[in-house]
């Protein structure tokens, strides 16, 4: 049988969450049974999956978004009600964000670079001083081809901002929020730059720099490290594992 500290320990060995300095608290954030038989894994916390994940036999979910942002928090409202479930259910909560954001094999921007069959992969995007995101060069493809790879990839509508070349050779990316790195993408020269969501200044920094940007949305564009996290876990442990897609466009 297989116990929380099993999953919380390699986990956290294997995402070097100790070792990267974040906003969020990495690993085990809600104390649930000692043993597990069935995890679930989602992008985000929040109480339609928990709600989801009991309904499904969970005693763990492991997630991308957690509940705990580094600060003491009353446990009341929408944060009283989400921890309140959890622990009434006996249900283990496990985050990680940015270890999951830059691990080069199964972090969401590994994969996307990966899903466009990009070579000499190197770190980019500096976020408070580390890199958490991912660069290098593919196939010389059309704009609407690698989209059309990166939509299927993810399950989602990209918007698309077409101020770069035609062609695509090389590609950045950093999923969810990123959009700030725009800058670092056009001085790099990159041709296509894919994140989650944008912002307004967003349409005319790709203007200025010539550069084409993805925005798959937030949640849609970290679905992929939180599938190689659960097939990670699936063949380490003896457990059930299942994805559960709150759905969101955002």
């Amino acid at each position: 049988m297989t116990t929380r500290e099993e999953v919380v320990r390699f986990l956290n060995e294997y995402l070097h969450s100790a070792e990267i300095a974040d906003s969020s608290h990495n690993g085990l954030q809600v104390e649930g049974r000692s043993r597990v038989r069935k995890i679930v894994f989602g992008v985000s916390a929040g109480l339609e999956l928990f709600k989801k994940a009991h309904a499904a036999g969970a005693d763990m979910i492991i997630v991308h978004h957690g509940l705990l942002w580094g600060k003491e928090q009353a446990l009341t409202g929408t944060f009283g009600r989400r921890a309140g479930f959890l622990l009434r259910h006996d249900i283990s909560l496990l985050g990680y964000h940015l270890p999951l954001d830059k691990h080069p094999q199964i972090g969401h921007n590994a994969l996307l670079l990966q899903k466009l069959g990009a070579q000499n992969v190197r770190p980019f995007g500096s976020y408070h001083g580390q890199d958490i995101g991912f660069c290098g060069e593919i196939k010389p493809a059309a704009l609407s081809s690698a989209v059309r790879i990166l939509e299927k990839f993810c399950g989602a509508k990209a918007f698309v901002l077409p101020f770069g070349p035609k062609k695509i050779c090389t590609v950045g990316a950093v999923s969810g929020g990123g959009w700030s790195m725009i800058a670092d993408a056009a001085a790099q020269k990159l041709d296509l730059f894919v994140t989650g969501s944008l912002d307004e200044p967003a349409q005319e920094l790709c203007r200025e720099g010539a550069l084409n940007c993805a925005a798959l949305g937030h949640y849609n564009s970290e679905k992929p490290g939180v599938w190689a996290l659960m097939e990670l876990v699936r063949e380490r442990f003896n457990v059930q594992t299942q994805f559960i897609d709150i759905q969101n466009p955002i």
